[in-house]
């Protein structure tokens, strides 16, 4: 059974005050956001909810009453450590509405991930595993920016909080016990990293794409110069990706490089809007591309599916699948195919590997560098 609690509603500043001076000696800090992002790039802060112990679970409004130098003290990296589950959207959702890096972290999930060969466990099944509690469920597609919100939506909220830190405890003890507490401490400092890294326009966005082998250097150049004008252009007016232009349209444009805006209407996924306000920019970049030197080029990508590629491929698998089996987690865990085909593609260009580094490193990339030779 959960311990008893109350739910203290935060909607003004004096009441975030008296919350944060509640709250100032806490060891550790639960934490977790509810959010909308459906028109968005950045995310609306619906509700941000906290709690360390005690009786009082604190649901704070953020659409009503903006975080304070307190608040932002309990969040920073001087604050208690922070407990969080699948921390990725919360810790975006933190920094745009309260404007501060979120620091230290400990995330359940990932611990999750590192205690069994579930890589990505829901909270609630998280909670039932350690606890053998059944979290409510019923509210988990509320909407979270209509006021006022229910009770039953208010103990929901507060419940993710609640559980976070018996969890926390059981999962840091087995960590501990199994030599792999300094992982997580690892794995969270990256994602505090990963976030305060993601406020940029994200240059390497395009590397997401799977059929990049299938651009010319040429094109590739375009691709990469398109996705990294997006990137600056959603943030700055705040749209999601797809509104403004999805990574098919942008690839298309790259295989096409059209010399004007009919051509450019020809392409498919191209609507009638993007021509109008961005056609004479996505124009000049096709342009700029035409015109670079070779020398100034990317290199292509070779073909996945080439004996070479495959071999490669395959031996950095069999290393991944063989040192998680002996871990006992989920072999993404360790590598996913990504991070293995950008080795592969490194070894075959003959350019120096971005080996896995911290305790990856300690497992796989002596393994990795090996198989690679042999092949």
């Amino acid at each position: 059974m959960p311990p008893s609690f109350e739910i203290r509603w935060v909607e003004t500043p004096t009441a975030l005050a008296e919350a944060c001076e509640t709250l100032a000696d806490a060891d550790w800090l639960a934490v977790d956001t509810e959010f909308h992002r459906e028109s968005t790039f950045f995310p609306i802060a619906a509700l941000v909810q906290l709690y360390a112990g005690g009786d009082e679970a604190f649901l704070i409004d953020p659409q009503v009453v903006a975080a304070d130098s307190a608040l932002q003290a309990l969040l920073g990296a001087d604050g208690p450590l922070k407990l969080l589950h699948a921390s990725g959207e919360d810790l975006e959702v933190l920094e745009s509405w309260a404007h501060v890096a979120v620091a230290p972290i400990a995330d359940t999930q990932v611990a999750q991930s590192l205690l069994s060969t579930q890589a990505s466990l829901g909270y609630q099944r998280l909670v039932e595993q350690w606890t053998g509690d059944a979290l409510p469920k019923e509210e988990t597609r509320s909407d979270w920016l209509r006021r006022p919100l229910s009770d039953a939506q208010l103990r929901y909220a507060a419940l993710d909080v609640v559980y976070l830190p018996l969890v926390w405890q059981a999962q840091r003890d087995a960590l501990v016990q199994q030599g792999r507490l300094d992982w997580l401490e690892e794995e969270c400092a990256r994602l505090c990293e990963a976030n305060r890294r993601n406020r940029d326009a994200d240059e390497q966005w395009y590397r997401r794409h799977r059929q990049l082998w299938r651009l010319e250097p040429r094109q590739l150049a375009l691709y990469q110069a398109l996705t990294r004008w997006r990137e600056g252009e959603v943030r700055r007016r705040d749209l999601p990706r797809g509104w403004l232009a999805s990574d098919k349209v942008l690839f298309a444009i790259a295989v096409e490089m059209p010399h004007n805006r009919h051509q450019l209407s020809t392409i498919e996924g191209v609507r009638p809007k993007l021509i109008k306000h961005d056609g004479d920019t996505l124009l000049a970049m096709v342009q700029a591309a035409a015109h670079l030197d070779d020398e100034a080029l990317p290199t292509a990508l070779p073909p996945p599916h080439s004996a070479a590629f495959k071999t490669r491929l395959k031996a950095l698998k069999s290393v991944v699948n063989r040192e998680a089996e002996r871990l006992d987690i989920a072999p993404e865990v360790l590598a996913n195919r990504r991070d293995l085909e950008a080795l592969v593609m490194a070894d075959l260009d003959g350019v120096p590997l971005s080996l896995p580094l911290g305790w990856r490193g300690t497992l796989l990339a002596e393994a990795f560098t090996q198989a690679l030779a042999d092949h």
